[in-house]
């Protein structure tokens, strides 16, 4: 089976499974790995492995309205080189210093492939799960989509500079504290929006009507296909939410970075532009 798979199967043996990340009381913690094959393109530097890997976790501590309180990563590699080692612990730091949390250390462990697995930990009273959305309400995304997409192209462009700046995106972690008092449901966008709007489907019983015009592309992402790419690639850790269309202007004025709705909520169905939109999206283990 594959990461889809996977995960529907573990959800039924543990009860407490479905959202970005576990809650213990006021305490959200989240796990996440990463390999050289899978997640870091040839030109990917050891600083921007680094930030990418802790800030994926981060994200997930921010899709649930969550304050980032600390991280911590797993480091395993072929040969442990100094300069390696000493630009992925500055990127894990600059990363947490971005969502004012601590990087407080890890492991490390040979590994015939890069690969890391990171922790991160945050506070909130009121977590946000997938499961509160309702028919009437509006879904937004922050930011922009598509920035892990352009950064795969500029990857294969050779142009490993501006691909490896548009990889070190910054976790949403002040955005999704700050939705976090007018949000329903909410989640990032690890999978690519079209798959979280499903999963957000399944969690809450209800239904999206998008429009491909209202949704934000990133400015580097070009190309005729660019909105179904922004929309399927993923790994871009936008944060995708519900709210009460009453509450817009208040989550607009609270966050900072812009909040583009992009539909409604409604009885069922997932569509774009008025047609079915597949569940399609980033999956490990296919």
């Amino acid at each position: 089976m594959d990461e889809r798979g996977a995960l529907a199967f573990v959800a039924d043996l543990v009860e407490a499974a479905g959202d970005d990340a576990a809650v213990l009381g006021e305490t959200v913690v989240t796990i996440d790995m990463l390999h050289e094959t899978t997640d870091f393109p040839a030109g990917t530097t050891r600083y921007t492995a680094g930030w990418r890997s802790v800030g994926a976790s981060l994200s997930d501590v921010a899709a649930m309205g969550a304050a980032a309180t600390g991280a911590v990563a797993v480091y395993g590699a072929p040969t442990f080189e100094a300069a390696d080692l000493e630009a992925f612990v500055d990127g894990a730091i600059d990363v947490c210093e971005a969502t004012d949390a601590a990087y407080v250390g890890g492991d490390l462990d040979e590994h015939a492939e890069f690969t890391v697995a990171t922790t991160a930990v945050g506070e909130t009273a009121s977590p946000v799960g997938r499961d509160g959305a309702s028919p009437g309400e509006v879904v937004a995304v922050t930011g922009a989509l598509g920035r892990s997409a352009a950064a795969l192209d500029a990857f294969e462009a050779g142009a490993t500079a501006r691909a490896n700046e548009l990889f070190r995106f910054t976790p949403r972690v002040r955005a999704g504290v700050a939705l976090g008092a007018h949000a329903t449901a909410m989640m990032d966008s690890s999978d690519g929006l079209a798959r979280s709007l499903h999963q957000l489907s399944t969690a809450s019983e209800v239904g999206f009507a998008v429009s491909g015009a209202s949704i934000p592309i990133h400015a580097d992402l070009t190309g005729p296909d660019r909105l179904a790419r922004a929309t399927t690639v993923g790994e871009d850790f936008e944060l995708v939410c519900t709210l009460p269309s009453t509450a817009v202007d208040a989550a607009r004025d609270a966050v900072d970075v812009p909040l583009s709705v992009i539909g409604d909520v409604v009885e069922d169905g997932v569509a774009l532009d008025g047609d079915a939109l597949p569940d399609e999206g980033y999956t490990h283990g296919r």
